[in-house]
Parts: structure tokens; C-alpha cells; sequence
């Protein structure tokens, strides 16, 4: 079957949402450079910056996460990438965002005030919104090798800081899962509920179907990734009939060695077999990608069509935590593209 070409000023055009998307891992070598500037005398290059985004397996792009965000050291930086991640979604025709802070990386290793932090994000989201028209809601991300009470307080400070602020919409919990299934989280995430929150959860990423069950048990609303959900038949069922959505980002696997090779991704599998599945970056700066990329990948290697693609940016509107007039406004500028 030959590769099916589709135009980038289409792409741009499509009205698309990003649903799976790491604020700091949006953070390329040259602004590291930047904020290494801003706070040291130390003079990383460039080259130096790059190869802090080298890996080799998913163990290793942890590191990378880590080694990038331990240089994101005051409000202003965060201010700075968090504008500079939007205004490269809203180029690429991305009308919202839902994106994950990792706030538990913040407490865990920084040990600093979050909520300096979040008004210096919330300015640039509010400045994003009025140049470029794009809006963006938040989900704060705990670490789940960190453990259940470092996640209580990331979840805590979500539930908080969203009473004077509804652009934050929802919580997860990314890190390792080969370290901790979702179970340890299933109270938290009742809490988190019940306070308004929604639920989202990386799972079957590194680890089988039964991650991903893990996080359908604890009431995760949206799946981060499901790369392993092919392998069990009941759990496809499931998926396809209850529609949960589920946040593919093929580079990411890729580039993480959690998938071997892009033949062997599920992500035509998933959508032929009726899953409500959403493109995704995840990680651009450090997979190299950007979500235009990943809907060109989708019809380069995958044989989705125009028409495909204009279904998968149905769903990113669909599976997001936008209000219904919102989403139904949206749709109907997807269904207009021509």
C-alpha cells in the first residue's frame, strides 16, 4: 500500500487539540542554553545542551527530563517556555492544549513554592490566548515512583490552586511504571474526583495490559500512550466499546525503545479495530517531533487519509475536557476543512 501525501498547509489548518504534551519537555537545547545563561556562569553550549537530550532507552529520557527541568529555576523561566510552547502549537494549527506540569517533580527535587510558579505560567497562557487565540487547560502530574504522599500533595495543590483558577482541569501520574502500578493511587484518585478534577493516567507504556486495567480500575478517564492494550482481546473490547481515549505519541514510543520499530506500532490497528485514539507529542524537544509531525507520520507510515485525519482531530476535540458548546463549535470547523 503506498504512503498516503497530504499537504502541510492542510495540516496546519486542521483544527487540532494537543492532549498528551509535557510542558517542560517542550523546552528546546537553544532555550536551555538560555535559562543556563539566566542563573549560572557555567556556560553550557549548545552541543553540551544537545546531548543532555541523548538517550538511548526510557530509563535514559527520564534522565534527559530530568537533567532539562532541574535548569527550570524561577517563575520567569517557566514563563518563558510555557509562551513559547504555545505560540509553537498555535502555528501549527492547535486550537487548545490540555498539558501536564510536573508538579511532583517540582516538590520532589526542587522543594520549591509551586504557586510563584503557576501565576507565571497562568500569565503566559492568558497573553498566548489573546495574541494567538488558543486556549490550554492544565493537569498537574505526580510521579508515581515518588509515591502515594508525594502524589497527595501534588494533587492537593491542584485542587486548591483551582478554585481561583479553571484553567487547571485535571490530574495524572506519569514516571515509571515498571516501578508501580495505579492501585496505590485509587483513593487519591476518588478524592481528586470528587473535588472536580478529571482523571488521566499513563499506562501500558512500559509495562503490559495490566497497566492499563490499573488505570481504568482507579477511574482514569483518558489512557497516556496504551502501547500494550493490543495485546489482550478483552481489554481492545473494552476500549472500543466504552470509547475511553487514548493518548497515542508514536515518536515518543519510538524514540523511548518502548516500541522497537514504527512497523510494529499499534497505533492503524488501534484505529481500524474502533478506539477512540488521539495524535500526541508528548515530549517534542526531546523525540524531536512537534504534533503537525506526528499527523504527518500518521498518513506517511500509516495510510491515513485526509479523511482519517480529519477524524483523528475530531477526536482530540472530542476526548478533551473542553465544555460541550466549545467542542461542538470546534467539530464543526473540522467538518468545514476543505
Amino acid at each position: 500500500m503506498m504512503a498516503v501525501r497530504t499537504s502541510a498547509d492542510w495540516l496546519r489548518r486542521l483544527p487540532k487539540a494537543e492532549l498528551h504534551l509535557h510542558l517542560e519537555g517542550t523546552v528546546s537545547p537553544e532555550t536551555l542554553v538560555e535559562l543556563d545563561q539566566r542563573h549560572s556562569d557555567s556556560g553550557l553550549t549548545l552541543e553540551q545542551a544537545q546531548a543532555l537530550y541523548r538517550y538511548t532507552d526510557f530509563t535514559g529520557f527520564l534522565m534527559a527530563f530530568k537533567a532539562v527541568t532541574e535548569r527550570l529555576r524561577s517563575p520567569e523561566d517557566y514563563e518563558l517556555i510555557t509562551s513559547r510552547m504555545l505560540q509553537r502549537l498555535a502555528a501549527q494549527g492547535v486550537v487548545h492544549a490540555e498539558v501536564y506540569i510536573s508538579v511532583g517533580v517540582i516538590y520532589y527535587w526542587k522543594r520549591v513554592d509551586f504557586a510563584p510558579i503557576f501565576a507565571a505560567i497562568e500569565r503566559a497562557r492568558r497573553q498566548a490566548e489573546e495574541e494567538f487565540g488558543i486556549t490550554a487547560y492544565w493537569i498537574f502530574d505526580a510521579v508515581r515512583h515518588f509515591g502515594v504522599e508525594a502524589a497527595a500533595r501534588v494533587f492537593d495543590t491542584a485542587e486548591q490552586l483551582r478554585r481561583e483558577s479553571p484553567s487547571i482541569v485535571g490530574i495524572g501520574i506519569g514516571g515509571d511504571e515498571r516501578r508501580t502500578g495505579a492501585e496505590p493511587f485509587t483513593q487519591l484518585y476518588r478524592k481528586a474526583r470528587e473535588a472536580g478534577l478529571r482523571l488521566t493516567a499513563h499506562a501500558g507504556e512500559t509495562v503490559g495490559p495490566e497497566g492499563i486495567w490499573s488505570a481504568l480500575n482507579i477511574g482514569a478517564e483518558r489512557i497516556g500512550h496504551g502501547l500494550s492494550a493490543h495485546l489482550d482481546p478483552e481489554l481492545m473490547e473494552v476500549l472500543a466499546q466504552r470509547q475511553i481515549p487514548i493518548e497515542i505519541c508514536i515518536s515518543s514510543n519510538l524514540r523511548t525503545g518502548c516500541c522497537a520499530t514504527l512497523a510494529n506500532h499499534p497505533v492503524r490497528r488501534y484505529f481500524d479495530a474502533g478506539l477512540m485514539i488521539t495524535l500526541n507529542s508528548d515530549d517534542p524537544a526531546l523525540f524531536d517531533s512537534d504534533l503537525e509531525g506526528e499527523y504527518r507520520l500518521a498518513a506517511a507510515e500509516f495510510w491515513f487519509t485526509e479523511e482519517h485525519l480529519r477524524e483523528l482531530a475530531a477526536n482530540s476535540v472530542e476526548a478533551s475536557f473542553l465544555p460541550a458548546e466549545r467542542k461542538v463549535a470546534l467539530l464543526h470547523r473540522i467538518e468545514q476543512m476543505e
